[in-house]
């Protein structure tokens, strides 16, 4: 019967010593666990801020693309209304080039 108990001995020492080692395997894993949800809350940290700072990235783009668009429209008229301006200028010079042109031609001024 001493056998048997020294037997009996030999498994319950070895089954502490198992259970020992899985209680520090868990507290190892415990501890990886631990630092994953760290990095995890650090890098949705990270997220939520380059979220924010994109949006205003964004938002400030839109405005510069939108004041753009309409430099580019007001660009446009204004050219347009230039082009108007000299096509008029160059109309007008050559009626008055013609009218002078004529009035050269008109006897009372050739007297004088």
């Amino acid at each position: 019967m001493t056998q048997q108990g020294a037997v009996l001995q030999g498994y319950n020492n070895e089954l502490v010593k198992c259970i020992e080692d899985l209680c520090m395997q868990k507290e190892e894993l415990n501890k990886q666990i631990q630092q994953a949800e760290e990095e995890k809350n650090k890098l949705q940290h990270e997220i939520q801020v380059l979220s924010e700072q994109l949006e205003c990235v964004c938002e400030n783009l839109a405005q510069k693309v939108a004041s753009r668009n309409e430099l580019d429209k007001i660009l446009a008229e204004t050219e347009a209304a230039y082009m108007k301006i000299l096509d008029s200028s160059r109309t007008l010079l050559n009626v008055l080039k013609k009218e002078v042109g004529n009035l050269k031609h008109t006897p009372e001024l050739k007297t004088n």
